[in-house]
């Protein structure tokens, strides 16, 4: 259990699971795609919609490697299974340097997709395009929300990675991949979910968990989910934050 082998694939193991769900620890020592990349990523306040443009891509590429750089590290760690030269290698060791670098191919290649024509085909620009007038288009829309995103009075809270943001006009979740919208004149809110706790582990007070379902009255919008809990007895809540997820 103590050999070189073992001791690198745990490590790497522990490190692969952080950087992908980022803990507070990773997000304090500046170990996030976000923190990385700072400079080619730019500012989310002057710019939110092509800020989070490059950041779904640039984290989808960056997790793609990890098992590049698992193979990588083995590499070292193993020098005795001769990695270094795949044809040496075992078929197994083969099979996953094979998906090991198909991985990051196939990011690369759906990244470059959605920047075509400057991003036209994204997932979040797809949305956007939803609420566009027939005499714009999606990057209208994108530069509503920049504007509104700029502005003191939104309310924002939760992880980078995960956060639910309120503008005047919108509802967005960001999640680790996506960039959830809706617009808040077509959202329809729902509580799908509700569990009561005794107490909360921060304090003595009751707990309650709600999962909000946030739905478009547009067919075509996915709806997605907002965890709650809200501190405090029922009918008389002391306060309410939205959970990641």
């Amino acid at each position: 259990m103590d050999s070189p082998e073992v001791t690198f694939t745990l490590a790497y193991l522990v490190f692969a699971v952080c950087f992908v769900f980022t803990p507070n620890e990773f997000y304090s020592a500046g170990l996030t795609v976000q923190n990385l990349l700072s400079g080619w990523l730019g500012s989310e306040d002057a710019a939110f919609v092509p800020y989070h443009l490059r950041r779904t891509s640039a984290t989808l590429l960056c997790h793609s490697l990890l098992p590049l750089g698992y193979y990588v590290g083995m590499c070292f760690a193993a020098s005795e299974k001769q990695l270094y030269s795949p044809g040496q290698a075992s078929e197994a060791w083969q099979l996953f340097l094979l998906l090991a670098v198909t991985l990051p191919l196939v990011s690369c290649t759906l990244i470059y997709y959605w920047s075509w024509d400057k991003w036209t085909r994204h997932p979040l620009a797809q949305t956007l395009a939803l609420y566009a007038l027939p005499q714009s288009g999606w990057q209208a829309v994108a530069s509503s929300i920049n504007t509104e995103f700029r502005r003191i009075d939104k309310f924002a809270t939760g992880a980078p990675g995960a956060r639910v943001i309120v503008t005047d006009t919108w509802v967005m979740k960001v999640t680790t991949y996506r960039v959830h919208v809706a617009q808040q004149q077509d959202v329809h809110l729902t509580v799908t979910e509700s569990r009561q706790h005794d107490l909360s582990p921060d304090s003595n007070l009751p707990v309650q968990l709600l999962t909000i379902r946030v739905a478009s009255t547009s067919p075509a919008m996915q709806p997605f989910d907002i965890r709650l809990w809200i501190q405090g007895q029922i009918g008389s809540a002391h306060q309410a934050m939205p959970l990641p997820g």
